[in-house]
């Protein structure tokens, strides 16, 4: 089912996208070569336990599409893994595509976003590449993001940066709506038709999500974790994330990160 939120809604989602916003943007600055895996999400469980208020959506989450409890606090994908990685120990190498999605709920709220970067100072031009098309979509999609449109027209302008840019958009996980839980409808998946699907409405709220790997769309569950997905052909992929909401202003995104 489809909710849609009140203004006075959609400001009490505010501190939990500033919260997701800050942190990720905290990671990316103290992220270098030699951080493990598991002192990042060391990190994100030090920010939420240090805020009453605060509440991990990862830790006991368990859909149909995981194996278990997810058991951390954020997901760390490197280089072939693009969502839902788990933490692990992993010292980051120079040149490693490390892709960061972390949700968390703050008073009854949820907010989810998720950054891609290359660790160090030396980064494949390939891997830069793939980072600003998701990054780019992501801002096409957010531009459709106004009553009256469609689902459609954010899925399509999604993947129309995807297929300039020479990639192949896999279906099976996209956005989704957010509010009170990390995952609810609509899903918004990464390519469709323009003006098809739901209308959209003043209220609603969203996590829109670009994904893209290099020379593929197609993805493997790994089975050492039974959450890590990878590419099938081990090239590399990158996620970028924000939660909006939608308003007859104009599209709030509520985990910026004021960069």
């Amino acid at each position: 089912m489809i909710e849609l939120k009140t203004p006075q809604e959609i400001k009490a989602m505010r501190p939990a996208g500033k919260f997701v916003g800050s942190i990720l943007k905290d990671l990316r600055k103290m992220t270098k070569v030699g951080t493990n895996l598991l002192e990042i999400d060391d990190f994100v469980k030090q920010r939420i336990e240090g805020r009453p208020e605060a509440e991990s959506c990862y830790v006991d989450y368990a859909p149909d599409f995981g194996t278990g409890p997810f058991a951390h606090y954020i997901c760390t994908s490197v280089n072939d893994a693009v969502l839902h990685g788990v933490p692990f120990d992993y010292a980051l190498k120079e040149g490693d595509l490390l892709s960061l999605d972390l949700a968390i709920n703050v008073d009854g709220w949820v907010g989810d976003s998720a950054i891609s970067f290359v660790v160090g100072e030396h980064a494949d031009p390939e891997d830069l590449k793939i980072i600003k098309a998701t990054e780019d979509a992501l801002k096409a999609g957010i531009a459709q993001a106004k009553p009256g449109n469609r689902l459609g027209d954010i899925s399509s302008a999604i993947g129309d940066v995807a297929h300039a840019n020479g990639y192949t958009v896999n279906l099976e996980f996209g956005g989704h709506g957010v509010g009170h839980i990390m995952h609810g409808d609509p899903h918004v998946a990464n390519d469709g038709k323009a003006h098809h699907g739901y209308r959209l409405r003043n209220g609603l709220v969203i996590a829109i999500e670009p994904w893209f790997l290099r020379t593929t769309d197609e993805i493997y569950q790994d089975s050492k974790d039974g959450w890590t997905l990878r590419s099938a052909d081990g090239s590399r992929g990158a996620h970028t994330e924000h939660t909006i909401a939608i308003t007859d202003d104009g599209p709030i995104i509520l985990t910026a990160r004021d960069e």
